[in-house]
């Protein structure tokens, strides 16, 4: 099963600040993250930092119309600061990851890191239907 994390960061954090003005992870990061992807040989499927959310925009459907909103979106509480992509065996293989995920970051960025991971199993393409088919 396929899974994904989502990173969420409180803007007012320190990490959801560096975010903000796009500083890139540090190297003891990119590293440690690294050997957890070779400690977990094809778990870890794909995994990024969003760029800031000043270079962003927002699509909202509401009324049957479409708004669209460029970045900086001030009224956010918490920033989407990265994913990944994992393949587990269950839920609970797939959070063991994201606690493991989560502690390279706490190792290695301190006590002032503030984050949330959401977990969240991703739908079977062939359950969504085929690409293209119109619901």
């Amino acid at each position: 099963m396929k899974y994904m994390m989502i990173v969420k960061l409180a803007q007012n954090s320190e990490a959801g600040r560096n975010y903000e003005n796009g500083a890139p992870p540090p190297p003891e990061l990119v590293a440690a993250m690294a050997n957890l992807d070779a400690q977990m040989p094809g778990a870890l499927l794909d995994n990024g930092k969003l760029l800031p959310f000043a270079r962003g925009a927002r699509i909202k459907a509401a009324g049957g119309k479409l708004t669209v909103t460029d970045g900086p979106f001030i009224e956010s509480k918490e920033v989407i600061g990265g994913y990944a992509i994992l393949e587990a065996q269950s839920k609970e293989a797939a959070l063991a990851m994201g606690e493991a995920f989560m502690q390279i970051h706490v190792d290695v960025l301190g006590s002032s890191y503030e984050a949330e991971l959401e977990i969240r199993e991703m739908a079977d393409p062939s359950v969504c239907g085929p690409v293209g088919a119109k619901g």
